[in-house]
């Protein structure tokens, strides 16, 4: 342990009410009524407390620092620092804090602390112009924000309107005081004096069981790729059971071997899927990760105890094929989603040792809501139908009812199920506890997510007869071309076969005889070459792609425009297929 964590741990026990035998005093439950005693609000803030009090020791998070140091903090550790947080925040009376952050110990904390004092957060995407970040914290009304030092130019847009509002930096280094610390660790510092200024109440004077689990605890903003951000509003009883879900559908409490997550996915993005919460309900370890760095990412891997992570099907591609691939010696789950993956990564996937969890989601649903359970009975399948069977998005979550494709071709707020034949296409809706209260502000946004009585995806789909659905496209990305119905993602999925092919983006192009016709656009494996019409020629005559489905036209470019989650932003193609500039 280094000096100023030793440092840290003897100031906090001077902080505390007295510990139980484990080391930590737990917050008491609280009752809805004096003879209801068997209820308590469903709130992920109590799983912070409770790992500390049972498991004080465990190691709760491993970082590699802004200033290069190999920092690991405890859960007793972790629980304190979000607690004095808490009382930070509760002492200068903050409800509404924004974050501004990358994968860091300090955006881990605030989630925990900023719920403790009965706040909501609003964490927002550090790759969005300053313009959306100035309009997200604005339109939140946030009072003050945690930022990232690396981060504070991004806060110019937003400083120029709202100069009043305060700013806590983190520095994101291995010390906790003294010159190397920052207003973060102070702000820390400052609420653990606060309690035990006031009597030392510990997490007995926060609000780690909420006082109502309907209450929001977060604001998730969308991308707002071709629209301005809309805040999607968390309740802390959505937040607990999809982080229940999580645990359970993504195996990350299982015996044998404490779960070692690498935070690869961005904390901000749908609130990292609720796995801040789900990892620190099995007391996990977090590998928190400053940016996706893919040797980094294969040396943690190779060498620390890494069990699980997240991940879009783009990061996962280039993972597969990074020079330091090699396949690992023991299984590692990963959650796949964000966008539908190929049957071809998932081959990728699990010659590496890489066992993929397929999920779908939204971020109106806390993130992941199906999944795609792998039967038994598929092991005898052929591998290429196998792993098609795999790529499916399945089957709604454990904590969540039966996903449902309903008609697409109806009037507002009809609600017809299609048939479940794998063939009729229609809407992806879901219904149930992990479906988000709505769009904070804007209640017409609301209505419309809403129409009929089910949360609308816009993604378009087919239902199988086993119940389990299958993706084939957004509403608009769906080609129609001389009447055939052709699936960008089917054809993204075809063209990725290809064996110096990385990545593809296909989307429609008008055309004079058929209407449309789908182009595409690839990215080409290291150290290959490959040109446009080799692609062609290899759909047409070796792929076995459709012949109505075959692009006439394909262009090699260096990289393939995505979001901050690893979609491929098929607007921005659109937009090339007219002429559009690359820069």
């Amino acid at each position: 342990m280094s000096a100023s964590k030793s440092r840290l741990s003897s100031l906090l026990g001077h902080f505390q009410q007295p510990p139980d035998a484990n080391g930590i005093t737990a917050p008491a439950p609280v009752n809805k009524s004096e003879h209801n005693v068997n209820f308590h609000t469903l709130s992920p803030t109590f799983f912070l407390p409770r790992a500390a009090s049972i498991e004080p020791d465990a190691e709760a998070i491993y970082h590699i620092t802004a200033n290069d140091r190999v920092l690991r903090r405890t859960y007793l550790e972790t629980a304190d620092r979000a607690r004095g947080l808490a009382f930070y925040l509760k002492k200068h009376g903050y409800k509404r804090v924004g974050i501004l952050c990358p994968n860091t110990p300090a955006f881990l904390e605030s989630i925990f602390g900023i719920a403790a004092a009965g706040g909501v957060n609003v964490a927002v995407n550090y790759r969005l112009k300053e313009d959306d970040i100035a309009y997200i914290f604005t339109h939140s009304e946030a009072e003050v924000i945690i930022v990232d030092q690396e981060y504070l130019p991004l806060l110019k847009a937003y400083q120029s309107v709202k100069p009043n509002v305060p700013l806590i930096v983190d520095t994101d280094t291995d010390a906790i005081e003294g010159e190397l610390a920052g207003p973060f660790d102070e702000a820390v510092l400052e609420g653990l004096n606060h309690d035990r200024d006031k009597g030392a109440a510990g997490w007995d004077g926060l609000e780690s069981l909420a006082a109502s689990e309907d209450d929001i605890v977060a604001l998730a903003y969308t991308s707002g790729t071709t629209a301005r951000p809309k805040g999607v509003e968390y309740t802390h009883r959505g937040c607990y059971l999809a982080a229940m879900g999580n645990i359970i559908e993504s195996g990350l409490n299982f015996h044998g071997k404490r779960c070692g997550y690498l935070w690869i996915l961005p904390m901000f993005h749908a609130m990292g899927w609720t796995f801040p919460w789900a990892v620190t309900a099995v007391r996990g370890t977090h590998y928190c990760l400053r940016k996706v760095d893919y040797p980094q990412i294969w040396k943690l891997l190779k060498e620390e105890r890494i069990t699980h992570f997240n991940a879009a099907p783009t990061v996962n591609t280039i993972l597969c094929s990074s020079p330091k691939a090699e396949r690992l010696p023991e299984p590692v789950q990963v959650t796949v989603a964000a966008s539908p993956p190929t049957p071809h990564l998932f081959e990728q996937m699990t010659g590496l040792n890489l066992h993929p969890v397929h999920v779908y989601g939204m971020t109106e649903t806390y993130g992941p809501i199906t999944k795609g359970y792998h039967m038994p009975a598929w092991e005898k399948l052929p591998r290429k139908e196998m792993f098609g069977r795999m790529a499916r998005q399945g089957h709604g979550f454990v904590t969540s009812l039966p996903v449902r494709v309903i008609k697409a071709d109806v009037p507002e707020g009809t609600i017809i199920d299609v048939k479940r034949d794998g063939k009729e296409i229609g809407e992806i809706v879901f219904i149930g506890n992990i479906c988000s209260r709505g769009y904070y502000k804007d209640p017409e946004a609301t209505r419309k997510l809403f129409a009929g009585g089910v949360l609308h995806s816009g993604d378009l789909a087919v239902w199988h007869p086993d119940g389990a659905v299958q993706i084939l496209d957004r509403a608009k990305d769906i080609i129609i071309s001389g009447g055939e119905n052709i699936s960008s993602v089917a054809l993204e999925s075809m063209l990725v076969t290809h064996p110096d092919i990385l990545e593809a983006g296909v989307v429609a192009v008008p055309d004079s005889h058929w209407g449309e016709r789908p182009k595409a656009f690839v990215t080409v494996k290291a150290g290959r070459r490959l040109e446009g019409k080799d692609v062609v020629d290899w759909a047409r005559n070796t792929s076995g792609i459709s012949k109505f489905m075959v692009p006439r036209e394909v262009e090699v470019v260096a990289e393939l425009p995505k979001t901050s989650t690893g979609k491929v932003r098929k607007n921005i193609l659109r937009d090339w297929a007219k002429g559009a500039s690359r820069s």
